[in-house]
């Protein structure tokens, strides 16, 4: 008995396998929106063999999808190799917490997937959670574990991508911060503006979340690809959790078809 967790990002596609009570196997894969489902029938295919397992042992599929060509391309790979139909994660399924939105509908799915695994798993409200990708979620759940909304930046790749390509004498630059807050080169100076921008736009954020929340003492979960390096340079984060957006997937899962093998 194994349930396939899928999480459909812009940039990568999130795979976890979650079987005897744990998360037995995670892959990331770039997203490429215009492949077709045959193509990632082999990704999955693939993955799964690496864990000895076949189709047949999924016993569940539950996907998030942020990526709407690609929505349709997974529920016909679903439906073609596991002969099942896919639980697709909207603010019209149970979630577990009621959804305090103006729009529910425009949430994406790996928002609430997050917003799930705090209340089911991480000690409910009030929880600032930060999600690394090609944006950057705040995802904020009150002390009456309800999702109440947060906040959506430039992702930090998106963000200095967006900088050299406007500027004709900038190039990339590894993303680390540099000797000193005042850059002395060019290299310097734009990791620190990127870098040390980017953890103040964390902390100022999460300020201002809290404030607003009432809650000083918030806690902040971190999840996505930067959350570690980011977390080793700033006190705002109190907790990492790189599967947080798949724990959510499984909640939602077990909140809709039933358990998984716990």
């Amino acid at each position: 008995m194994a349930l396939l967790a899928i999480d459909i990002g812009n940039t990568n596609i999130h795979l976890g396998l979650w079987r005897s009570g744990m998360w037995s196997l995670s892959w990331r894969a770039r997203t490429v929106a215009d492949k077709m489902p045959d193509e990632y029938g082999v990704l999955v295919r693939n993955f799964l063999n690496s864990a000895g397992v076949g189709y047949a042992e999924v016993t569940g599929v539950v996907i998030g999808s942020v990526v709407p060509a690609l929505t349709l391309s997974f529920q016909e790979l679903v439906e073609r190799y596991f002969q099942q139909e896919p639980l697709f994660v909207t603010s019209k399924v149970n979630l577990g917490l009621p959804i305090a939105l103006d729009q529910p509908e425009q949430a994406g799915a790996d928002r609430l997937a997050n917003a799930a695994a705090v209340v089911a798993l991480y000690g409910g409200g009030p929880t600032i959670v930060v999600d690394f990708g090609t944006a950057t979620n705040f995802d904020v759940v009150n002390a009456a574990n309800e999702y109440v909304g947060g906040a959506l930046a430039p992702g930090v790749s998106v963000a200095a991508d967006a900088l050299v390509s406007r500027a004709a004498r900038l190039h990339k630059v590894e993303l680390q911060p540099p000797p000193d807050a005042i850059g002395r080169n060019t290299i310097h100076a734009m990791q620190s503006g990127i870098f040390w921008g980017y953890v103040g736009l964390i902390e100022g954020l999460v300020s201002r979340i809290r404030a607003s929340l009432g809650a000083p003492d918030a806690q902040v979960l971190a999840t996505g690809g930067l959350a570690p390096l980011i977390a080793r340079h700033t006190t705002t984060i109190d907790r990492i959790v790189p599967e947080l957006t798949l724990d959510g997937l499984r909640v939602v899962y077990q909140l809709n078809r039933g358990t998984t093998d716990e």
